[in-house]
């Protein structure tokens, strides 16, 4: 995947993870939250991804600019 399309992803399921996180409150249903929690995590995880992708490409450019 590239970069951009985990950062999407990622706030893509912080978003959906967070309204489970709320449904689940709501309805006093401790295993949405529970559920919301682990995708809002996993969202997070793959933003942090492609930043990460973006900071090696940087890296690497700055390298063969240098060269």
């Amino acid at each position: 995947m590239s970069s951009t399309t985990d950062k999407i992803k990622g706030v893509a399921n912080e978003a959906a993870g967070n309204v489970k996180q709320g449904i689940g409150k709501a309805t006093d249903d401790p295993k949405l939250q529970a559920e919301g929690k682990a995708q809002e995590l996993k969202g997070d995880a793959q933003k942090t991804a492609g930043h990460a992708k973006d900071a090696v490409k940087d890296g690497a450019d700055a390298v063969k600019r240098s060269l």
